[in-house]
């Protein structure tokens, strides 16, 4: 489901792109995303995340790893895998606490990750210093050509 895009007079800070199947999960995050002027897409499967990023680059995901279907690994892992999305940050979101779970996502490419119930300053400071780091990536790579 493609929810609507919210934006601030000084422009959004980022498109982010909510990935849950559970739709209190994606609203909440949805909410605080939006409440901070990220423009915010949401979608409820894998599948529909990976057509979803194919249509439209977001800057970030942030991707439930629990998901009927295809696991938020398996879609983090292609997204990775992809030579045009390969450089999206993604950050996995899961109630699984387990340092397996940690070592999964990043084996998958994740770039952070979020243990549920996330705090909204927990959430923010995720998001911010993910794409913070991919700003400053770009900043580099823009200096070098």
């Amino acid at each position: 489901m493609i929810e609507g895009t919210a934006s601030t007079a000084s422009g959004p800070p980022g498109r982010i792109l909510v990935v849950d199947d559970e739709r209190d999960n994606r609203e909440l995050m949805e909410i605080v995303l939006r409440w901070e002027g990220f423009v915010v897409v949401t979608a409820t499967s894998g599948g529909q995340a990976l057509a979803m990023i194919a249509q439209e680059r977001p800057d970030l995901v942030l991707l439930d790893v629990m998901m009927p279907g295809m696991t938020g690994y398996e879609v983090a892992a292609k997204i990775k895998a992809n030579a045009t999305t390969k450089d999206i940050p993604v950050i996995m979101v899961t109630a699984l606490e387990d340092s397996s779970a940690k070592a999964l996502a990043r084996r998958a490419g994740a770039d952070d990750f979020l243990t549920k119930p996330i705090s909204r300053g927990e959430l923010l400071a995720c998001v911010r210093a993910v794409l913070s780091k991919g700003q400053e990536a770009d900043d580099r790579a823009s200096s070098l050509q």
